[in-house]
């Protein structure tokens, strides 16, 4: 079971700026106050790619064609 744990006299501008943020992240504050505590502490998951970021890492490894980032893919699969 959870902690409950309380920040007293959060300044109002703070407040409305994680709730920005959490609404950027599509959650709760309370969903985006977790998230910040797990970045926080190394627990954070691997953050999500965009599809700009995917295509570069490919040039970066040297992928050329679609047929090699397949191949890739299902080596990746059977280890």
């Amino acid at each position: 079971m959870g902690v409950n744990i309380s920040i007293k006299n959060v300044p109002a501008d703070k407040v409305e700026r994680l709730k920005m943020r959490a609404k950027l992240h599509h959650r709760s504050l309370q969903g985006e106050l977790l998230a910040l505590i797990d970045e926080a502490i190394g627990m954070a998951p691997k953050k999500i790619m965009t599809i700009q970021e995917l295509a570069e890492q490919g040039r970066r490894i040297g992928l050329k064609t679609p047929s090699e980032s397949v191949q890739m893919i299902r080596e990746d699969r059977d280890r």
